[in-house]
């Protein structure tokens, strides 16, 4: 049976765990210092408490890093440390929404470290995304999940699956981002009304997209600020401004800072556009 360690548990990664506990695989992780919540998931997508990182990479075949990005070098470097001890193979998957920099460099890590790596760009949502994989290991993966996790390889060097996610999320958060901002400002301006009523009328595609995407951001707009950063790196390497993606980061803070609620649109509107500062 081939062991997989997934951290963190948090709604993707738990959702992961589940359908991989589902196929017949066992599944570990580590709680040290995660949330009621985060044990919570653990435990009803059927995922063992190792205890300790080193634990779990101690007893696992595969390592799935579901991570906000800004935690993804960091726990390939305690991976590395602990793989270090193990002194068995395990083969890493970086499932996080990273630039490719920043990807190679958590490859780097955990090469050093003996690990084989796979980058793995996630597009979609709980329960049944699609893990996108590249690099020499990625065929790999997909063996070991046997299809319990939608795993397709892309081919190419390690780096092509991290650069599909970031212009994919480019798209759909950044689009989110605006539509956020253009609604605020509407709405302190006045015009929020007219606005919604005009686009009803001239524009109801832009319309949908905003009344789907924006109630549901809020409770993830936290994660969101470093994955703007990402992408913004990731389109400045290739000679591409990374301010708007930037601006869309921005957007994202007043919204954590706000602490705006979900609900529907207007809801979540006028709330930031009533909150201070």
């Amino acid at each position: 049976m081939t062991v997989f360690a997934v951290v963190a548990t948090g709604e993707m990664g738990s959702a992961l765990a589940q359908a991989l506990v589902e196929g017949g695989a066992r599944v570990v992780t580590s709680l040290q210092g995660r949330s009621p919540r985060t044990a919570e998931r653990a435990a009803a997508a059927g995922v063992e408490d190792a205890g300790s990182l080193a634990a779990a990479v101690a007893a696992a075949d595969v390592f799935l890093s579901v991570l906000p990005p800004d935690r993804a070098l960091g726990l390939a470097e305690e991976v590395a440390g602990a793989l270090r001890t193990a002194g068995r193979p395990l083969l890493y998957a970086d499932c996080n929404a990273v630039s490719p920099a920043t990807s190679a460099r958590a490859g780097e890590v955990v090469a050093a470290a003996g690990a084989r790596f796979v980058d793995v760009g996630i597009i979609g949502v709980p329960p049944r995304p699609v893990l996108y994989a590249s690099g020499e290991h990625a065929g790999d993966l997909v063996d070991l999940t046997g299809g319990a996790l939608d795993v397709r390889e892309i081919g190419g060097p390690a780096g092509r699956a991290s650069a599909l996610k970031m212009c994919y999320a480019a798209f759909t958060k950044g689009t989110t981002a605006l539509a956020t901002e253009l609604l605020v400002a509407a709405h302190r301006l006045g015009v929020a009304e007219e606005l919604q009523a005009e686009l009803a009328h001239s524009a109801p595609d832009l319309l949908g997209i905003a009344t789907r995407s924006v109630p549901r951001m809020p409770p993830k707009a936290y994660r969101w600020i470093g994955e703007m950063a990402e992408i913004a790196g990731t389109f400045e390497a290739v000679g591409l401004t990374p301010r708007i993606l930037q601006g869309a980061g921005d957007v994202y803070q007043m919204v954590e800072a706000a602490g705006a609620p979900s609900g529907d649109l207007d809801d979540v509107i006028r709330s930031l556009a009533e909150a201070p500062g």
